[in-house]
């Protein structure tokens, strides 16, 4: 039997992956400074590369993969789309992007701390998020 908090620190992380590239996706196409798009894109790598990897220990606990929650995605996408009608610029996104990265780290603590008998691994790839949501948040900073 796996341990049900690995695969629950996993699925949970894998939601969150994937709630991070789609909101990234949202704003790629939106944003003028090269440098700010350069630093998305290069975190939207680093979202899918440390997903696919989640991705994978799922196969081997047997599990399948957890989309990030619809009501949190649509509420995202329509708090994104409803500031961006307002003022469409950098700093809006930055802002969007800032709050965002803020949530998921303090969700992706939260879990971390409820599947405290996750293993090793898993908790890495857990702090592994964390960084690069924490990443991410301090290089939109200057854009703020």
């Amino acid at each position: 039997m796996e341990n049900q908090d690995t695969v629950s620190l996993l699925r949970e992380c894998n939601a969150g992956s994937k709630m991070a590239v789609s909101s990234l996706d949202e704003v790629l196409d939106k944003i003028q400074d090269s440098k700010m798009k350069s630093l998305l894109l290069e975190s939207k790598e680093h979202h899918e590369k440390l997903g696919n990897e989640i991705h994978t220990l799922l196969l081997r606990h047997g599990s399948d993969e957890k989309d990030p929650n619809p009501i949190a995605k649509s509420m995202a996408w329509m708090k994104t789309n409803m500031k961006l009608s307002m003022d469409r610029c950098d700093a809006t996104v930055a802002d969007l992007l800032t709050d965002g990265c803020d949530m998921g780290i303090k969700s992706l603590h939260r879990y971390k701390n409820q599947y405290g008998q996750a293993d090793h691994k898993s908790k890495d790839i857990c702090d592994r998020l964390i960084d690069i949501e924490e990443e991410l948040r301090e290089g939109l900073h200057s854009y703020l």
